[in-house]
């Protein structure tokens, strides 16, 4: 392996008036480099082999190739653009090198009789062999003896410069072991031997087990990485646990909360629901604050469950809050909560409040007047919930749908509302099941429940995969269902027109439809870009039936429960996200009618759609199941938008992969309570390696 380089010389650029930092240093940390095994633990995306010298003779087209040659022609050409054009001999054949950007220094390094190092692609031509833009050095230096490391780069930080800071980084960064001697996988090396080889590899490695990362110096960091995870999930659970929440513990009289809610639901809970309902319930009695996830898929119930939780809080004399992403969102929650709460709460002296940004100073004065008096028992609305201004008087249990929505930061915020010496118990809601590796990884620091029983009377829905030019056969189904006194929702990708982008819009397609189905048919248009009471207003006039038809965007994912519409159309559904698809198909079968959802998909001038868009819609076709469809995604796009706003917090994988390093998830969850219990110090070492400041996230 090359000696470590000296620190880089004091020359470098200046630092901006007033940063402090050099553009070097912020390009950098642009990069997070930063800590000395910030660099130790960036590696090459990619390896160039610069160990040997080959001839001419024995290259072919397309190849990468070093040559030691001497120049026998060098001139600057005019035509068709300023370029230099370099004749070089090594001996076995003769190459030309062109130049498009060339300055003084390199027509001087390649004058005629210099001998130089050169590599780059040899390409086959008319006149012989070629190579572009070359690297260019001078012949007989000593050869390298490891692969040359090419780093993922960024505007202003050149690779040799990259190169020599990674090293430099690399030969101060503190390597010492931090798994117990005997403990580490199974034929892994050991940390120093593994970094040093996957930035320098020996060039006789396996190119394959590189790309792969199935060479055991790969598995070594994924490894580390994986334990580094589990530990600071491990941690934060346990520092969760010795925190104190408030004990919402069973009114003592039969007259509670819960109990009133449950006589006045117009359905009973599922099997599913009252399991879930027990957990929470045995969390809220513990002085330990509940960190949960509900997961179920699309109309399994979430609501009513989140009302239970929210009854035990307030029975035992607390606030609760609800906060959903969006305004259609949170307004359909506060519908169905008001309709089963508000009376119940009105014999108690307390109400529902209902806190948005769109709303009147006036309106959202009195509702923060209610929260901070503790009239307001439960608090339902949007990121308004956690502004300044709004105080709780004893908020004790706070719930958050559609968690993978909300930041870090917003989600501590909602948790601070709580004041005093307790924290609040948190109970987290996703209608996009987590596939069982992310629930041992990402999720592991949390409590799952899961919902995985729909509720009777639900009916199935056929998912049909239809190419564009059968829109006709579409509309035609469209007025099939409305003959039949049944609603249709078709959803759009776009809302006006993009030059970029190729997709029919939302205005122009509900124009379209309006003019197919007649004027006896009501054709609304929904979109983020509409003023929020006009956005309200449409979408309880398709509830109420006056809109036949609903166009939109997909502002209408998650949460909107239309009973009636039994036809869901997703245009260019190619363009949507697996998960995405599933949640919109999940917005029609919420009634007794025979529901359907057309995936409208717009094949290239080749007939076909993308590898990735034809695998998202075979599984839409194929199952409806939630956990598989989460599976299926997991396996197409990895775990990253899986994770949402939670990736900005709990770090995200860089080296393991979840879909094939099973076994050493299986190794990290065996040994992090081992470490954490028995070797401390050292289990505090290795996360703030691989963590640093990031393990203070998993607080949320």
């Amino acid at each position: 392996m090359p000696a470590a380089a000296k620190s880089l010389p004091p020359e470098k650029p200046v630092a901006a008036p007033g940063t402090g930092l050099s553009a070097v240093q912020r390009a950098l940390r642009k990069l997070g480099l930063v800590r000395d095994i910030d660099f130790a633990l960036y590696l090459p995306m990619r390896y160039e082999d610069e160990t040997r010298i080959v001839r001419l003779a024995d290259t072919r087209d397309g190849d990468m190739a070093q040559i030691e040659a001497v120049v026998t022609e060098s001139e600057v050409a005019f035509r068709p653009r300023r370029q230099l054009i370099v004749t070089v001999d090594d001996g076995s054949d003769t190459c030309q090198l062109r130049f498009f950007n060339f300055y003084p220094s390199q027509q001087k390094q390649l004058a005629v009789g210099a001998r130089v190092r050169v590599r780059g692609e040899v390409r086959g031509g008319f006149v012989g062999r070629q190579m572009m833009h070359p690297n260019v050095k001078a012949a007989g230096t000593e050869l390298p003896q490891a692969l040359t490391p090419v780093y993922s780069t960024v505007a202003g930080l050149p690779q040799p410069l990259l190169r020599r800071e990674v090293r430099s980084g690399l030969a101060r960064a503190v390597l010492d072991e931090t798994i117990p001697a005997g403990l580490a996988p199974l034929g892994a090396w050991d940390l120093r031997r593994a970094l040093h080889f996957l930035h320098y590899p020996a060039p006789d490695v396996a190119m394959a087990t590189l790309e792969d990362h199935s060479h055991p110096a790969w598995q070594r960091l994924k490894a580390d990485e994986l334990l580094a995870q589990q530990l600071s999930q491990l941690q934060a659970r346990r520092a969760r646990g010795a925190q104190r929440a408030p004990v919402l513990s069973a009114a003592a009289s039969t007259d509670s909360l819960g109990e009133a809610l449950r006589a006045v639901l117009p359905f009973a809970l599922t099997g599913a629901q009252q399991r879930v309902v027990e957990e929470i319930v045995r969390d809220l009695a513990r002085e330990a604050p509940m960190h949960r996830l509900l997961q179920g898929d699309v109309g399994s119930g979430k609501t009513v469950v989140a009302a239970l939780a929210a009854a035990r809080c307030i029975d035992a004399g607390h606030q609760c809050a609800l906060m959903a992403p969006t305004e259609i969102l949170a307004a359909q929650h506060f519908g169905k909560l008001v309709g089963w709460l508000d009376p119940l709460l009105a014999e108690r002296g307390l109400r529902v409040a209902w806190l948005t940004g769109s709303q009147k100073k006036k309106e959202r004065d009195a509702m923060s007047a209610a929260v901070e008096n503790g009239e307001a028992a439960l608090v339902i609305g949007t990121h308004a919930v956690i502004s300044e201004k709004v105080r709780f008087r004893q908020l004790a249990l706070a719930i958050i749908d559609e968690q993978h929505r909300f930041g870090v930061a917003q989600r501590l915020a909602l948790r601070g509302k709580a004041g005093g010496q307790l924290e609040p118990h948190l109970l987290m809601m996703s209608a996009t099941p987590i596939p069982r590796t992310l629930a041992m990884s990402y999720y592991a620091d949390l409590d799952v429940s899961t919902l995985d029983e729909l509720p009777p009377g639900r009916t199935p829905i056929v998912t049909k995969l239809v190419a564009e030019h059968r829109r006709d056969e579409v509309i035609d189904r469209i007025r099939v269902q409305l003959e039949q006194g049944r609603q249709v929702y078709w959803v759009c990708p776009l809302i006006e027109e993009s030059e970029a982008v190729d997709l029919r819009n939302a205005t122009e397609t509900r124009d379209e439809l309006a003019n197919a189905l007649g004027e006896e048919v009501s054709v609304g248009l929904l979109h983020s870009r509409m003023p929020t009471a006009e956005k309200q207003a449409v979408m309880e006039a398709f509830t109420a039936n006056r809109l036949q038809v609903l166009v939109s965007t997909t502002v209408i994912e998650v949460g909107v429960d239309v009973p009636n519409a039994s036809l869901m159309v997703i245009e260019h559904a190619e363009r949507f996200g697996l998960s995405q698809l599933h949640q919109l198909r999940g917005r029609v079968g919420r009634g007794a009618a025979a529901s359907a959802c057309v995936l409208l998909y717009a094949p290239n001038e080749g007939g076909r759609v993308g590898e990735a868009a034809r695998a998202r819609l075979k599984a839409m076709a194929e199952t409806s199941d939630g956990f598989e469809i989460a599976r299926r995604d997991l396996d197409i796009r990895g775990p990253g938008e899986f994770l949402g706003a939670r990736q900005s917090g709990a770090p995200l994988l860089r080296f393991a992969d979840l879909s094939t390093d099973v076994l050493l998830l299986d190794w990290a969850r065996e040994l992090a309570p081992r470490m954490l219990d028995r070797h401390r110090a050292l289990a505090e070492k290795h996360v703030d390696r691989w963590l640093g400041s990031k393990a203070e996230y998993l607080k949320a």
